[in-house]
């Protein structure tokens, strides 16, 4: 039997309905909410202490006006952030794997940024496109690829949160299923094999939390360029 590494990104359905309408919904629900007790809990305290510390870092090379973001860029990584950890458990699925879902959130993201620079500052948004001093034959070159550039932001932020995780998780399955194939075999390396394994786990929890954090610091960088 040959098996599909790829058959872990296709999106489940139960009784015709896609469960990744469930992954969606499914981390707002892990997260505690705030008491009505003069003191939180130890897990609340730290819970409001990251979201503090993140918004503080997020929101300091911002002015006020892209201060206005800091509730959804904060749910955004809050989101990615425990969307991207649950898909490391066993039986579990990825959502962000889906480069349409990523795509999903960049591209509104990053238009509703481009919109806001060209509403408020139209004249200094128009300028990133040609950078001062130009020579006159290279003016139309240089639009052109600077638009090609603005244009691609979108994709560069789908792609690459996609393509980390889903190298990720097929490496954790082929480093697996050597394992599996070697432990009747070759005990010793079956045993060096799942050590490598568990290494790279711990490698793919942090490469869940950086990517769910760059992708929203990039997006804070373009809303910097437009406000």
């Amino acid at each position: 039997m040959v098996l599909n590494f790829f058959d872990q990104f296709a999106s489940p359905t139960f009784l015709g309905i896609p469960l990744i309408v469930l992954a969606l919904t499914l981390p707002w629900i892990l997260f505690p909410l705030p008491s009505r007790r003069w003191l939180n809990s130890r897990l609340l305290v730290l819970q409001n202490w990251f979201f503090n510390r993140f918004t503080q870092q997020l929101l300091h090379p911002l002015n006020l006006g892209g201060h206005k973001w800091a509730a959804l860029l904060t749910s955004l990584m809050l989101l990615l952030i425990t969307l991207n950890m649950l898909g490391l458990l066993p039986y579990t699925y990825t959502p962000t794997t889906q480069l349409s879902l990523n795509l999903g959130f960049a591209v509104p993201l990053w238009l509703a940024t481009v919109l806001v620079g060209l509403r408020n500052e139209p004249t200094h948004s128009f300028a990133h496109l040609l950078p001062e001093g130009t020579p006159t034959p290279l003016i139309p070159i240089l639009i052109i690829i600077e638009t090609i550039s603005l244009f691609i932001r979108p994709l560069a932020l789908g792609v690459r949160l996609t393509a980390n995780l889903t190298a990720g998780h097929l490496l954790m399955q082929l480093i697996a299923t050597a394992a599996f194939v070697l432990l009747p075999m070759m005990p010793t390396v079956a045993i060096l094999t799942a050590i490598v394994l568990f290494l790279l786990t711990l490698l793919e929890v942090a490469v869940a939390m950086i990517q769910a954090y760059v992708f929203v610091l990039l997006l804070s960088l373009y809303l910097q360029e437009n406000v």
